[in-house]
């Protein structure tokens, strides 16, 4: 179907969509509501009608209240509800200016308006002294004294509000209502997310005109849905949110977005769980007398009752016609490598080929190098020193030459390597595999379920599917964000781990205690011991890591520098970060390795996978700009052997900043299932699981899984209800809930790869 017509007013005619009205709202742009409209809106995320319905406000103001002046500040976007004492008309032109003087019943507020004086005499007769009004705009100052500069305004009456002002007046020439056509039954006005560009009037002025267009919208949802939800129907709960009666009205209507949010992922998590379900994979059983058992057979260790436990529930989900599709969440250091490994040659013992997905080559890379060392001879298949029951592990990075490449992609699609460990090279259309049984995914939340399927469909038959996470993922989250997977957790640490004590390093109040760091890296060299250092960027062209306040951040290059020239001249210094070539990367991480480097000056490439049990101290400069988990995944790569840690968090922000209680979190505890909570509590679920979940367009714009548990338990009930009474997504509202979830997914992918 063409889009329908618009009129040059730039609204649609009001009969051109309302057919099949929700599926529209979804997909329909919002440069429907004018050529203009659609900039602004894309820098807050809002592409489509559906999003900027959304969009809703971050809090309500009564304009039947008069708003507190003494909260103003110079610099600040506000909007109050004031009085009208005076207004009149100065100055000769050009510089003829309106002047208006507002009160909130103790100070009063100066506005100044610029215009040509017809225009100027019809703003005064709107505000006249005793008039009520809505003002929106930048808190300037003028002779010390705080103002408003040509703010947006609406008139307070009676029946509510009305938008005024130039911009008012430019919106009933668009046919719009105003805000006058959707407030008059209350007081209340919406106070939006918005952006310098895009005023909170505006944001209420295309709401407006969006719910005109709307009309008497068909639910989406089936009746017994919302009777079970206890939720109003979708169009009214669009109104109530964007012109509510009161605030109960505006919390009801929330609610209903809320679930429609949290239903949706829920759905199309519980249909993909059937997908998978009702896809044959071939059983994978475990082989006594094999090359898991000659592994087992030569571990130094006993495994921990969790790694046993785990191993166990895997090894059945390999043995079943049904893909497994498991979630392995584990502390740093609990072993998860070693579970997927075990998993991996129970799977080649079956005669099929494992694959391991790694984020970054670095990961890649290490992965690498130590399953070989895990593995010794039972890694050296075709060579004359292998074990008898030997594979192959092979690599496959995309920097490797197109010579090493081809020959690895040969030594796959022959089957000659049973373990395959790479990055987004796998998903490439050139490598193929002759039977693969298994794909791990490492880091899961840097990956989507679209990269698991791409590998998926390398196999003649569903392969099974274990993804992993060092990031500890608080219940709430996971039965969200990793709804169309089964959940092992890890929580035991091996036997010997040493204690890793975490000291936060105040540089405004002790800036001494900078200098003591680097001593205390000397002294732990001294003993024989390696260090890192952490900073937020590589040099000062990189501002990947500038979104906390308060200055410039340390970056590797200049720390480097001042390392090697100062107190750290005499060690064996080197840099590691993403910029460097590959081959440079590895000579530099395998020098650490083996004990040829003593300090490491590093961005976050170390955050995960880095496994160097000498490593004894870590400074983690600017400290503050970290969020929790990545500080926890960074201090997990020091404590690793048997040698007591310290990790220091240096920061300059000061104790009053957002930032300190983040780090004293850090500081104490270890346990990362705790501090996933802390770091949930802080932030957005979104953050906390990294960028592939954040973002404007996240996924989940209104639902956060820290307040909104019960209402995503109760959609997932609903929704295996749903998918249970209609597998084939028959229901045309249900299936247009789960296609938005999926080309959200569909575009984050694109927009990574």
């Amino acid at each position: 179907m063409s889009d329908p017509p618009v009129s040059e007013a730039g609204s649609a005619g009001p009969a051109t969509w309302r057919t099949d009205a929700y599926r529209r709202l979804n997909k329909r742009a919002v440069s429907v509501l004018g050529d203009k409209s659609r900039k602004p809106l894309d820098k807050l995320g809002i592409v489509t009608l559906g999003d900027l319905v959304r969009h809703v406000p971050r809090r309500y103001l009564n304009s039947n209240r008069l708003s507190d002046f003494s909260a103003l500040r110079v610099g600040e976007d506000t909007i109050v509800a004031a009085d009208v004492t005076s207004a009149k008309i100065t100055g000769q032109p050009p510089k003829t200016r309106l002047e208006v003087k507002i009160t909130d019943g103790s100070g009063f507020l100066r506005l100044t308006f610029f215009g040509r004086r017809p225009l100027l005499e019809h703003w005064a007769r709107q505000l006249q002294p005793g008039t009520r009004a809505v003002f929106s705009g930048k808190v300037g100052e003028f002779r010390g004294e705080p103002q408003l500069t040509h703010p947006d305004y609406a008139v307070v009456d009676e029946h509510g509000f009305e938008r005024k002002g130039a911009r008012g007046q430019a919106l009933a020439n668009k046919g719009g209502r105003g805000l006058a056509g959707v407030a008059r039954q209350g007081g209340l006005i919406g106070i939006y997310p918005s952006t310098a560009s895009l005023g909170p009037f505006e944001l209420a002025d295309f709401l407006t005109l969006t719910l005109h267009e709307l009309g008497d919208m068909p639910d989406p949802l089936p009746e017994w849905i919302r009777r079970t939800a206890d939720v109003p129907e979708l169009y009214h709960a669009i109104e109530q949110v964007h012109a509510p009666r009161d605030l109960d009205a505006a919390r009801a209507g929330l609610r209903r977005l809320r679930f429609d949010e949290a239903l949706a992922f829920q759905l199309a998590m519980a249909y993909r769980r059937r997908r998978a379900a009702a896809e044959p994979g071939t059983a994978r059983e475990r082989r006594p007398g094999g090359l898991l058992d000659a592994f087992d057979a030569r571990l130094p260790f006993t495994l921990t009752d969790g790694q046993a436990e785990v191993s166990e529930q895997i090894f059945a989900d390999l043995a079943r016609t049904v893909p497994m599709q498991r979630l392995l969440q584990g502390e740093v250091g609990s072993g998860k490598t070693l579970v997927a490994l075990r998993a991996m040659l129970a799977v080649v013992d079956a005669g099929g080929q494992a694959v391991l997905l790694a984020p970054t080559e670095v990961l890649a890379r290490q992965h690498h190098a130590t399953i070989v060392a895990m593995l010794g001879d039972l890694a050296e298949a075709g060579q004359l020193t292998a074990a008898e029951q030997a594979t192959r592990v092979e690599l496959l990075t995309g920097s490797m030459t197109a010579v090493r490449k081809r020959n690895a992609s040969l030594r796959v699609a022959s089957g000659e390597a049973g373990i395959v460990i790479g990055t987004h090279a796998l998903l490439t259309d050139t490598v193929r595999f002759a039977d693969l049984g298994l794909v791990v995914v490492d880091e899961q939340h840097r990956f989507g379920v679209e990269q698991r399927a791409a590998l998926g469909a390398k196999a003649e038959r569903q392969p099974h599917v274990l993804v992993m996470t060092a990031t500890p993922i608080p219940r709430t989250v996971a039965m969200t964000v990793f709804g169309d997977l089964e959940i092992s957790t890890l929580t035991e640490l091996p036997a010997g781990r040493a204690d890793v004590q975490t000291v936060v390093v105040d540089e405004q109040a002790h800036p001494a205690w900078v200098d003591r760091a680097w001593q205390r890296i000397r002294e732990e060299v001294a003993e024989g011991r390696q260090a890192f250092v952490v900073c937020p960027r590589i040099s000062e062209s990189d501002r990947s890591a500038e979104s906390a306040p308060g200055g410039d951040s340390r970056t590797v290059l200049d720390t480097y520098a001042e390392l090697t020239e100062g107190p750290l001249a005499d060690l064996r210094v080197a840099m590691l970060h993403g910029q460097m070539p590959s081959e440079e990367k590895d000579e530099t991480m395998r020098a650490f390795a083996a004990g040829e480097l003593d300090v490491l000056v590093a961005t976050t490439v170390v955050e995960v996978g880095v496994d160097v049990p000498n490593a004894s101290v870590m400074v983690i400069c600017d400290a503050d700009r970290f969020g929790i988990s990545q500080l926890h995944q960074l201090r997990g790569r020091i404590g690793r052997g048997a040698h007591p840690g310290v990790c220091l968090l240096l920061t300059a922000a000061g104790t009053e900043a957002a930032s300190w209680e983040r780090l004293q979190a850090i500081a104490a505890t270890r346990d990362g299932f705790a501090l996933a909570d802390a770091d949930l509590a802080q932030r957005r679920e979104g953050d906390v699981l990294g960028a592939s979940q954040a973002g404007a367009r996240s996924s989940l714009r209104l639902v956060r899984v820290i307040d909104h548990a019960e209402e995503i338990a109760l959609a997932r009930d609903i929704a295996g209800r749903v998918v249970a009474d209609d597998p084939d997504q028959t229901d045309d509202g249900i299936a247009d809930l789960v296609a938005q979830v999926e080309r959200l997914a569909d575009a984050e992918w694109l927009d990574r790869g």
